[in-house]
């Protein structure tokens, strides 16, 4: 039977010839959808529902059967009603357009509908795929639109699908990329039908437009301390790598480096520390206690959840307080995490003031997200602005010096991350917990809150667990800062 040659196989040709061939030849190897990537395609899918309301009358073509969709598209054609998700399977080319819409007497046109915020090239090369296909098939397209989220639209009341919207007319961009696609498509094919896995280097496509399904396969041969792991290494490390420099030891000198970046090179090639004290305590001296340790989480969806809340929106569900009077000294730790369906933010928001002193520092590890987040609850819960603008000078961003590389290890691979920076420090980490990172506790809470995609509802047993799991987290984000805190303080003797 011949290889059929879908629109997200062609994408993926464009992008990673290798990973193409792997995907007809040795599927196998092609790692399953993990969690953060599921959610984008169900966030994807409720985007796709809602646009469809844009097209009353519509009718939804189902995809359950493959030659059936096929068969019952080219039948409703002639009803001369929106379709969504109609198949059309042309000379092996095959393609499902989300929404077809009749114009004129004989025309349609495209709308391609994306949870994105922006029109990005791939779109452009998504629909000049989709187009091809259609016109083979026989159809006459007028225009192509690329539907996708308006991220300045708030929610207020039920959704308004027309504002949620926006849509642009990307026909012009279509038609050039359309002069020479059939040369594209053969050279794919020539790909697909080759005996031999095309050699393909790491390179800058590996992650554009998106993270290759293949990338830890194809980047986990490099060793440790690469070039890559360069703070913003960029395009330097491509031509390091590209000219046999693949360790960040083996740099030669009189390749131009930035300061921080020599600072990586020299530890690197010493095994040792580098640590700039002066910097360190001028740091430090800014620190008043009380100090209040804090940290957030949140999750956002496409389609906001709450009145007043944008698409994409961060929206705080838990935080972790520790407070400590003293260098050194006892710690207090307060702790929230809600429990329900309903807008969270008056209740975080509540609990946090009701713990929070009027003096002293507030640390915390990338300040702007979390000073981002008051911001936004503030404007949404107006009786908290005056408190949070008083809170606002008190902040102390802990990253800064790791940042700035005031202090490097080179266990930390150019990250300031607090993830990479605590074990660099202290040798202790997040390995082991079952939530180790921000992304998991976001997609964990949305699950035991409203349900996983597929419908299955958390038990009661299964959602103790989790919102254990969530609160052990977050405690350990403020502790971790405590830890690292006091450890700098050690280094320079404070």
């Amino acid at each position: 039977m011949a290889r059929l040659l879908t629109k997200s196989k062609y994408l993926m040709g464009l992008q990673c010839p290798k990973a193409l061939w792997i995907m007809f030849h040795e599927p196998d190897k092609i790692p399953e959808v993990d969690a953060a990537t599921q959610h984008i395609f169900d966030q994807g899918h409720l985007v796709g529902e809602l646009a469809k309301k844009w097209f009353p009358g519509g009718i939804d073509i189902p995809t359950d059967d493959f030659m059936g969709n096929i068969k019952k598209t080219k039948e409703l054609l002639e009803q001369r009603k929106p379709l969504f998700e109609g198949g059309f399977m042309v000379d092996n080319l095959f393609a499902r357009p989300d929404i077809l819409n009749p114009v004129n007497d004989d025309e349609w046109d495209i709308i391609e509908v994306k949870s994105s915020t922006s029109v990005k090239e791939v779109n452009h090369h998504d629909v000049s795929f989709q187009k091809y296909c259609y016109e083979k098939a026989g159809l006459k397209i007028r225009k192509c639109f690329l539907m996708y989220i308006n991220n300045q639209y708030v929610r207020q009341g039920e959704i308004n699908y027309k504002e949620l919207f926006a849509m642009q007319d990307i026909t012009e961009e279509v038609d050039k990329l359309s002069s020479d696609i059939q040369e594209r498509i053969d050279l794919l094919f020539k790909i697909i039908g080759s005996e031999s896995c095309p050699n393909i280097s790491i390179n800058g496509n590996c992650t554009n437009p998106y993270a290759c399904s293949l990338y830890d396969e194809c980047w986990g041969v490099l060793p440790e301390d690469s070039v890559f792991d360069l703070i913003r290494g960029g395009k330097k490390s491509f031509e390091l790598y590209t000219n046999g420099c693949t360790l960040i030891k083996e740099i030669p000198d009189e390749f131009k480096l930035t300061a921080n970046q020599c600072i990586q090179r020299n530890c690197a090639q010493s095994g040792k520390n580098h640590i700039d004290k002066d910097a360190i305590t001028k740091f430090l001296e800014s620190v008043e206690y009380p100090v209040y340790y804090l940290d957030f989480e949140t999750f956002n969806t496409a389609i906001p959840l709450y009145d007043g809340v944008k698409p994409y929106q961060q929206v705080p569900f838990q935080f972790s307080l520790h407070i400590q009077d003293a260098p050194n000294g006892e710690l207090k730790h307060h702790e929230f995490l809600f429990e329900g369906k309903e807008d969270p933010r008056s209740a975080f928001m509540s609990k946090l003031k009701e713990h929070m002193g009027e003096k002293g520092s507030i640390i915390v590890y990338n300040q702007s997200f979390e000073i981002s987040r008051l911001k936004e609850c503030a404007q949404a819960l107006p009786e908290f602005q005056e408190w949070v603008e008083a809170l606002l000078p008190r902040f102390i961003d802990l990253i800064i010096p790791f940042r700035k590389f005031y202090y490097y290890n080179p266990i930390q691979k150019g990250s300031a991350s607090i993830k990479a920076v605590l074990p660099a420090m202290l040798g202790k980490s997040y390995k082991g917990m079952a939530i180790s990172d921000g992304g998991t506790a976001s997609l964990e809470y949305l699950r035991i809150t409203f349900g996983a995609s597929d419908g299955t509802i958390a038990s009661a047993d299964d959602v103790k667990a989790v919102r254990g799991n969530l609160l052990k987290y977050c405690e350990l984000d403020t502790e971790a800062m405590v830890w690292i805190l006091e450890e700098l303080m050690k280094l320079t003797n404070l």
